[in-house]
This record gives structure tokens, sequence and C-alpha cells, in this order.
């Protein structure tokens, strides 16, 4: 706005302009401008108006991706967003068995976060490729892994769940799609020690998925990703007494984590289509790959126990 000088010089024995009456024509032009004023400053406020709503929401957070979540929605075969896939060659990468990645069609939204996952022991890509297209179609960039061999342990899947993100985010055709600093981690079994063994590594990951997890380390202090352990109460390979809970215990307060125990499970349940496993990990995801708060009703207050849940345990509210 400009300041107008309140010090208008008059010359002795005259009147201050200012001061005299105006004419009709002067009258028109002040109540000219006075109106071109009043429209300039409610144009200004409706353009403010209108920019705040997504603008605000977009600085809480600009991370967020889809529609408000619902329990339906979580629970569905399928996200809002459509998805497509590419084939990873062996031959074409260093440090895994190549893959698949899965991620959302549209580049409407900007990036995603990315997820990789790692089978289990004597496991192919297959047996947790399920989850693949289930997380990218709620906003995940996400890569389902082989392995170098099937035989390979926790500590070498660690380290292969690694190159992956690294070849995702650096290299992949989709990297372009992918923030780079929203990576996370899963597996199955030998995959599953494998996610904490890359936790573990790379403090920088948003979040690890360790599904019926199995490794000979039971400490796990060092972890400051917010984790989140699924076990199953029928687990004869890796029963929850001696891997998934001890896991758990292990994490420091200071951790997000919870221990999701599934209802009437087995080691091998996170290899087929599971609605309980897939609502708990999106929801994870969201809120700590995304920052996405909106998914925090789904894990606090924590879960009880169901047809599909023995018991839920964790940390509430969350830290991160």
């Amino acid at each position: 706005m400009q300041q107008h000088s309140q010090n208008s010089s008059s010359t002795p024995g005259t009147v201050p302009h200012a001061s005299a009456e105006p004419g009709p024509r002067d009258r028109g032009g002040r109540i000219a401008k006075r109106i071109t004023g009043a429209l300039t400053a409610l144009t200004a406020v409706v353009g403010l108006s209108s920019l705040a709503a997504p603008g605000a929401q977009a600085a809480d957070n600009p991370y967020e991706r889809g529609p408000a979540p619902t329990t339906s929605s979580i629970e569905a075969a399928r996200g809002s967003y459509g998805v497509s896939q590419t084939s990873v060659s062996s031959l074409s990468v260093t440090g895994f068995g190549g893959g698949t990645v899965y991620y959302p069609t549209s580049t409407a939204d900007g990036t995603f976060g990315a997820v990789v996952i790692s089978p289990g022991y004597t496991a192919y890509e297959s047996s947790i490729a399920w989850l693949g297209p289930r997380l990218a179609s709620q906003g995940f960039v996400v890569l389902t892994i082989d392995t170098l061999t099937t035989l390979d342990q926790p500590d070498s899947r660690g380290r292969q769940l690694l190159a992956a993100l690294d070849y995702l985010t650096e290299r992949s055709s989709v990297r372009t799609r992918i923030d780079s600093s929203r990576l996370a981690v899963a597996g199955h079994s030998m995959g599953g020690g494998g996610s904490l063994e890359a936790a573990k590594s790379r403090p920088s990951l948003q979040a690890a998925i360790p599904l019926t997890p199995w490794n000979l380390d039971k400490s796990w202090p060092e972890i400051s990703t917010p984790t989140l352990i699924f076990g199953a109460d029928g687990d004869t390979i890796a029963p929850v007494a001696t891997h998934a809970e001890p896991f758990y215990g292990s994490l420091p307060s200071s951790t997000d984590k919870a221990y999701l125990e599934l209802n009437g499970a087995t080691h091998f349940t996170p290899n087929s289509s599971d609605t309980t496993i897939a609502k708990y990990s999106i929801s994870w995801l969201k809120r700590f790959v995304d920052n996405d708060t909106r998914y925090e009703q789904f894990l606090c207050p924590l879960p009880r126990p169901s047809l599909t849940i023995e018991e839920y345990r964790g940390n509430c509210p969350h830290n991160s």
C-alpha cells in the first residue's frame, strides 16, 4: 500500500486543499477510488482464501497420498491407484537377484515412498508377490525381490534389501517416481530377519515390517526405525516365543514399534493374500513412510484381539 504524505504545504492566507469542500467531480473521483480499493481488497481476500486450504494441507504433510482412509479402503484387495509393473532381470542388477517393480501408474500426485520385500529361506519372489500390487495400489513403489540364492541367511538378505533399494532409487526405470528419503523394507521368515538387519544397518529407513521373522540374533536394541513385527500363533518354524516376541521386546522403548500375532496362522500365512497383514502393513507404511496421521486411527488405540488377531502390542501414542 502506498503511503501518502500528510504534510501538504500551503501558502499563508490560503486554506489547505485537503480541508476544502470537494466539488462534484472530486466526490465522484473519491467514490470511484474507494470502490476500486474495496474490489482490490476483496479480490486479494478471495485469492488468499482459495489458496489457503490446499496450501496449508500441503505444508502440514506434503507426503500425503490418496483419499482419506476407511476400514473398507485398507482392507480392500486394491487401493485407489491403478498399478503398472515391470520386471527386473537378475542379469541387469548387482547385489540382489532381480524381481518385479509395482508402481502407481499416475504421476499426478508426484513422488511416492518405496518398499522392498524379501522372500524367505528356499523361497522365491513369487511367495511374497501378492503384497506388491496391493501396497502399490495404496500409493507406494514396491519391489519384490529374488535373493542371490534361495539359501541366503538373514544378514545377506538384509544387504540385498538395501542393494535393491539403492537400485530402485538410483538406476531403475521408475526412480523419478520415488522420494528417496521415504524408504522401507519388509520380508518373510529369513527375509523378515533380513529386514531387521537392514534397519539396523541403515537407520534412515522410515519403516520395517518383518513377517513371521527368523534370525539367530534375538536382540535389536540398535534399531530406531519404526518396526511392525508379525508373528503367527501356530508357527513351528520360527515360533513366536523364540523369534518374533523377543525381537519385539528387544526394540528400544524410544522406537515406534508394534507386535501383531496372527490368530489361527502358521509360518507360511504371509505367503498368501491376507487381509490382516495387508491392513496393518498399509497403515504402518502410511503412518511412518508417508507421515500420514490419517492412518493413526488403525494403530492407536491398540487393536483388540479378534478372529484374526491373537494379540497386539505397541507403544501409543507414536513418537515419530
